[in-house]
């Protein structure tokens, strides 16, 4: 029973994670918010006893992804101030 409600809290607050990542107007709150999805996502595995599914998102949806976007956004200014 208390699974089942951390579950659908976890859930909501993926669900509103979304809404800011689809329409807030800074890109880096948008990574941010794709990542905590992404790790809410993992421990929702978790709970669903699917171990090796929860790690995988952990450290490629959580981790690596918002690693990704963060250099390439940077990689991006970059060559925006050198024109």
């Amino acid at each position: 029973m208390i699974y089942s409600i951390i579950v659908l809290i976890l859930s909501l607050i993926m669900l509103v994670m979304a809404l800011v990542a689809i329409h807030h107007k800074s890109l880096q709150i948008a990574v941010i918010a794709s990542g905590i999805i992404s790790l809410f996502a993992s421990v929702v595995y978790i709970f669903l006893a699917a171990p090796d599914v929860a790690i995988t998102e952990a450290s490629i949806g959580s981790a690596l992804t918002v690693i990704i976007f963060f250099y390439v956004l940077n990689k991006i200014r970059h060559s925006d101030a050198k024109e």
